[in-house]
């Protein structure tokens, strides 16, 4: 029985010595530094690992159109187009003030748009060609592209 009870003394004694030895190191940084660090890391293991999709030239549909509305009060934002079968497409955005929305996978071609205002008078008509990813901004009196 002795052999038992002094290996639980000698457990019980690295056990509290492994409790303190924490409290008598520092660390060199703090807790802020720590994070940003872990997140400088993970940003740079994602883009190490995330995978690119080379570009379709031949693609038929566009990948994202984004809106963004900068006027005072929110829009509706309706594309209308014909296909070449005489279908129509026709899709609409519910745009709150200061906000944006996408369209996703929309067919490539020529789009009649219309800005439409919460007491349902049109604020802008016009055509717009989709043939990339774009972004159109609602903003004052013009619907324009910030990349042309």
């Amino acid at each position: 029985m002795k052999p038992i009870s002094k290996s639980k003394a000698k457990f019980k004694s690295v056990v509290m010595l492994l409790l303190f030895c924490p409290m008598l190191a520092f660390s060199q940084s703090d807790t802020v530094n720590l994070i940003r660090g872990g997140e400088l890391l993970f940003g740079g293991l994602i883009t190490i690992f995330k995978s690119s999709k080379p570009k379709d030239v031949n693609s038929t549909v566009v990948e994202s159109v984004c809106i963004k509305n900068k006027l005072e009060d929110k829009i509706t934002f309706i594309i209308t187009r014909q296909t070449e079968d005489g279908d129509e497409i026709r899709k609409e955005l519910v745009i709150q003030k200061g906000s944006k929305e996408y369209f996703y996978e929309l067919p490539k071609g020529v789009y009649t748009y219309e800005v439409v205002l919460t007491n349902n008078s049109t604020f802008k008509k016009g055509e717009y060609k989709f043939a990339d990813k774009s972004t159109l901004i609602v903003d004052g009196d013009i619907v324009k592209n910030p990349d042309e």
